[in-house]
């Protein structure tokens, strides 16, 4: 196992990374503020691991009760949300009552925003299950619920008490879904680090097939620099924008097709694209890197085009990116590789031509 830790003062809390880590009650036990906690989870999780996950935490003595929502993006909203809550109430949970998120993104985000509004807080756990959960969405306190004008546009900062990634969970996972965790890995390279960037080109292929060694580096390197990035910038005043490379355009994606209908690594995997594609119009990259990023997000199974909604709407759906302000569209753009920018300065002559040339003919 290797622990690090999100480093925030006194909510500062361990990432534990490593196999067999469901079976292990002294990784949870003294991170929960009672002995009572509501397991929160999905139909395609539920069955894999959820009794595993009671049993290991009715050996240390924990009351557990759960409840297992739909699963799927389009579920990500108000209504899947009150179930949460009708659970809650119905079970009498306390101030103290611990939630326990056991899945993907979508289960971490909601149950976190659970969490955050129930008797206006109380704590949570992030048992991560895909990968994309265990390197982004698990760890930072982001959470949240779509609307039907934008992603994750309601939501708040609230964070975990412990994150928890168990890569045994990751041999369920199917092979698309493990691709759009890769989206995420990669973006940690391109923003930060282009040494990671390189051993990620060499081990593409290891990652692909499950090596545990690449794996386990792979999610150990990702949620150290996230962990850094939130630690100096914890509710995205400046530099935490960063970790959203490509998501103004991939949320754009998400919206505009539907959510669910791309998996959110697919759409951050082309938005990327968009995003080094104006960078190197802006003249920070070159066209050879711009190829290099693209060479890299098809090895990992994901898309390197983007849908073609048009420009307009495209536009439209960008609008609404949380990272709009003063009515400007502001983007994170890379300077070089491994250095990432945030910039509000982008004609929208560059950008239209961006949004022509990288979608799918």
């Amino acid at each position: 196992m290797q622990t690090l830790t999100v480093d925030l003062g006194d909510r500062s809390y361990p990432i534990h990374i490593g196999a067999g880590l469901l079976n292990q009650p002294g990784l949870i036990l003294p991170h929960l503020a009672q002995k009572r906690v509501m397991v929160v989870t999905n139909t395609t999780v539920a069955p894999l691991y959820l009794a595993r996950l009671t049993a290991t935490l009715q050996a240390g003595g924990v009351a557990v009760t759960n409840v297992v929502l739909p699963d799927g993006e389009a579920y990500k909203n108000w209504e899947t949300l009150n179930l949460i809550f009708d659970a809650l109430l119905t079970d009498r949970a306390e101030r103290k009552t611990t939630l326990i998120a056991l899945g993907g993104g979508v289960i971490g985000d909601m149950t976190g925003f659970a969490a955050a509004s129930y008797q206006r807080g109380v704590p949570f756990i992030q048992i991560p299950t895909t990968l994309l959960s265990q390197v982004d969405s698990s760890v930072g306190g982001k959470t949240g619920i779509n609307h039907p004008l934008g992603k994750n546009m309601i939501g708040a900062f609230y964070q975990p008490q412990l994150v928890l990634a168990d890569t045994d969970t990751l041999k369920t996972l199917p092979a698309r879904e493990l691709s759009a965790g890769l989206a995420e890995v990669i973006k940690y390279g391109l923003i930060r680090d282009v040494e990671f960037l390189a051993w990620l080109e060499a081990n593409m292929d290891k990652l692909r097939a499950l090596d545990p060694a690449a794996v386990s580096h792979a999610i150990f390197r990702s949620c150290e620099i996230k962990a850094q990035v939130v630690g100096e910038d914890e509710r995205e005043g400046g530099i935490r924008a960063i970790l959203n490379l490509g998501h103004t355009f991939g949320h754009a994606i998400e919206t505009g097709m539907g959510y669910g209908n791309w998996l959110h690594g697919e759409a951050v995997a082309a938005g990327m694209v968009m995003a080094v594609d104006t960078s190197q119009r802006l003249g920070w990259l070159s066209e050879a890197e711009v190829a290099r990023t693209r060479a890299l997000i098809r090895a990992a199974g994901l898309p390197d085009e983007a849908p073609d909604l048009g420009v307009d709407a495209w536009l439209e759906y960008m609008g609404h990116d949380k990272k709009v302000e003063g009515g400007k569209m502001r983007f994170v753009l890379l300077k070089k590789l491994g250095e990432a920018v945030i910039t509000a300065d982008v004609p929208e002559a560059t950008l239209r031509n961006t949004l022509m040339a990288c979608v799918a003919v």
